[in-house]
């Protein structure tokens, strides 16, 4: 069912929620929380379809949110919403709104927001283009306690990620970070299987391309070694190299589906690497609403240390770290305490 309102206010939507609910036969409210998308009328039916598919995972109140631009000065002192209410089939497992901003309300998005959230529910934001550069000061990302964003959808990712850094706050995620957690949850099973000291690691993977970084960081920032970041022609990750006192721990893919995992004095084995669509991604997302401290502290380890060579051990104790160049804005680490629990050197954390 499918429901049109020109020139409408938040409250004609509610109505016609619970109107057409009724007529639908189906009044009771079964949605788990509110995912609230952002975007422009160029991507809004890519991630409507995204957000569709993963609410099959997590019924939930989808709010699409396109700021339509004004051509002409009259037109952007002219104030309109218009509204496409969908349920039943229309809208999958839960209900979808439409919201066309016009004029002076586009720059107050959140007062039409507002109103339509579902009562006692989690709200997570979601950019898939031109996310604000503080997602938790946004006004719309403010009522959410997830804020989704995307660093491969921007024209400069990788000074994307510094800017990220700069102004993560608990809730933020990426979704250049959701693509590697197959990679993750595979690198630290790998050295799961070994006893043995991870000494250096190269990552590589096509240029301009976050998840390459982030995945180095994550690395860098839980192994505490020297890492390497290399461009390949992709598609995307390639391919990650671990030296180790035992011999070399690599994982190849080489076509974008299937991996290649070797690992000194064991036999290669092909594992399942696929990159995934989008609607799979923000199911993941949707699974868990807590902070994820693992994505803040791979994050602020910083984009400028990658790539730095490992100082020389004075003292003759094996404990070269690597050393940052001083090159650009670094996003720095926060200092850790003795009591703070770390990984051991040999092993990786997955999320």
């Amino acid at each position: 069912m499918k429901t049109d309102l020109t020139d409408t206010t938040a409250s004609k939507i509610n109505k016609a929620l619970v109107l057409g609910r009724r007529a639908i036969g189906t009044p009771a409210i079964g949605m788990v929380l509110t995912l609230v998308i952002v975007t422009d009328e160029e991507n809004a039916y890519d991630a409507l379809k995204a957000a569709s598919d993963a609410a099959h995972e997590h019924p939930s109140r989808t709010l699409l949110v396109i700021k339509r631009v004004s051509r002409s000065p009259r037109d952007r002192t002219r104030s309109r919403l218009d509204a496409e209410v969908r349920l039943g089939a229309d809208a999958g497992t839960g209900e979808t709104i439409v919201l066309r901003l016009y004029g002076d309300v586009v720059d107050h998005a959140q007062s039409v927001v507002l109103p339509l959230l579902l009562p006692d529910a989690p709200v997570v934001v979601w950019w898939p283009v031109n996310a604000p550069l503080d997602p938790a000061k946004d006004p719309l990302g403010a009522l959410a306690q997830r804020r989704v964003t995307d660093t491969y959808a921007c024209e400069e990712p990788i000074r994307e990620l510094v800017a990220r850094a700069d102004a993560y706050a608990p809730g933020d995620t990426d979704l250049s970070w959701t693509r590697i957690t197959p990679w993750r949850s595979m690198l630290a099973a790998a050295l799961d299987q070994v006893d043995c000291e991870v000494q250096s690691v190269e990552v590589e993977g096509e240029e301009f391309n976050p998840s390459c970084e982030l995945l180095a960081m994550w690395l860098a920032d839980r192994l505490d070694v020297p890492v390497k970041r290399t461009v390949s022609t992709g598609p995307g990750l390639t391919a990650v190299r671990m030296d180790t006192d035992c011999g070399p721990v690599v994982l190849d893919r080489a076509d974008g589906s299937l991996a290649n995992l070797s690992i000194q004095g064991q036999p290669a084995r092909a594992v399942a690497l696929k990159r995934r669509e989008t609607a799979e991604l923000i199911a993941e997302e949707l699974r868990r609403l807590d902070p994820d401290d693992t994505y803040a502290s791979a994050l602020r380890y910083g984009v400028d240390r990658l790539n730095a060579p490992a100082e020389e051990d004075p003292a003759g104790d094996g404990d070269a770290r690597a050393v940052a160049a001083p090159v650009g804005k670094v996003a720095k680490a926060p200092a850790k305490d003795a009591a703070q629990e770390k990984t051991p050197v040999r092993k990786a954390a997955a999320k």
